[in-house]
């Protein structure tokens, strides 16, 4: 498994990966690295011999075309990424899940450039959205320049990695015509 380079640290158990989980976010920005901290945990508890395959793991800064390329064609796609909420709670986890048709608030920025409801509108256009997403949204406490988590947003991501797992136990043991692809 590579760790980060210019592939964004895939681990992929199977060439045409059915169930993708993607880390949003920069490491180098405290608790804006929540997403790839969860991958990161969500890889210790599925080593390679264990994980379901056709389940693929990556981090990504949250480039919309990335991220539209990195779904495309899964049944499932996780998408992990930090927020901000108004009151805020650091640590706090919010799992959203538009349905089909669902619609996005398009910001024009944020802490990754232009958003991921830019990047779900995209992907809505082009037709190239996955079979389902499941966004967990970590709220942060600090997203200044430097490394690491902060202690709250790192101890939340330990739950969060286990909801993960059982996410893709669900969807791997689905029967094929529930799976929406």
């Amino acid at each position: 498994m590579d760790s980060g380079g210019p592939d964004g640290g895939q681990q992929t158990t199977a060439d045409a990966a059915r169930i993708t989980v993607i880390g949003v976010g920069n490491t180098f920005r405290g608790d804006d690295g929540a997403g790839p901290a969860a991958v990161a945990r969500l890889r210790a508890r599925m080593p390679p011999d264990s994980t379901p395959g056709g389940v693929r793991t990556v981090c990504c800064d949250g480039d919309p075309a990335r991220l539209t390329d990195l779904w495309t064609d899964a049944a499932l796609a996780v998408v992990v990424d930090a927020a901000r909420a108004e009151p805020a709670c650091p640590g706090r986890v919010h799992r959203l899940e538009p349905g089909a048709g669902a619609t996005w608030p398009v910001r024009t920025t944020s802490s990754h450039g232009l958003g991921l409801g830019y990047a779900v509108a995209l992907a809505h256009a082009l037709g190239r959205l996955p079979g389902r997403l499941v966004v967990y949204a970590v709220e942060g406490a600090d997203s200044s320049l430097g490394e690491g988590l902060t202690p709250v947003v790192a101890a939340a991501l330990e739950p969060l990695a286990e909801r993960i797992r059982a996410e893709i136990a669900r969807a791997a043991a689905a029967p094929p015509d529930e799976r929406r692809d």
